[in-house]
């Protein structure tokens, strides 16, 4: 490459729970710049765990970090064209990359979910991530299934 890398961002923790994970989680979720909506969205989100799973120890905080760490896949394939083939190569994920990718997962498919508000699909996907099932999770065994299927073409790895 002829340009520099660009420089990572410092991002804020958010204002109520002072976590970095949090507002990485809002700038994804968020539409148009509306971050106190996101905001809005994301904490009645977490109200509304806590009220669906009253007998867990762990705080609504927790849980979603539980369910992202749930729902993070460690491999995933790419397309790597070897002759003339194009071979589908089980690669690694950057730490970096796993949160992003889960984070996105989660929210997309939230907004798949039927549901009243854009809190309570959240709410919903973020306690089947935690107990192992919704779509999100299953997103996750789909890679890890494709990345198994094609161990074999791993020393194609770049």
């Amino acid at each position: 490459m002829r340009k520099t890398k660009p420089k990572k961002r410092q991002i804020l923790p958010d204002p109520v729970y002072g976590d970095v994970r949090v507002t990485k989680f809002v700038n994804h979720l968020m539409y148009d710049g509306k971050k106190n909506t996101a905001y809005t969205i994301f904490y009645s989100a977490l109200d509304t765990v806590k009220a669906k799973l009253p007998n867990e120890e762990k705080s609504a905080l927790e849980i979603w970090k539980a369910a992202l760490d749930n729902i993070t896949p460690q491999v995933e394939v790419k397309s790597r064209r070897v002759g003339g083939a194009t071979f589908q190569v089980p690669t690694e994920i950057r730490s970096d990359r796993k949160e992003s990718i889960s984070m996105k997962n989660l929210i997309l498919y939230s907004r798949k979910r039927g549901g009243k508000t854009m809190a309570d699909k959240l709410a919903a996907e973020i306690v089947d991530a935690f107990n192992g099932q919704g779509g999100a999770y299953k997103r996750k065994e789909d890679m890890h299934r494709m990345a198994e299927a094609n161990r074999a073409f791993a020393h194609f790895r770049f």
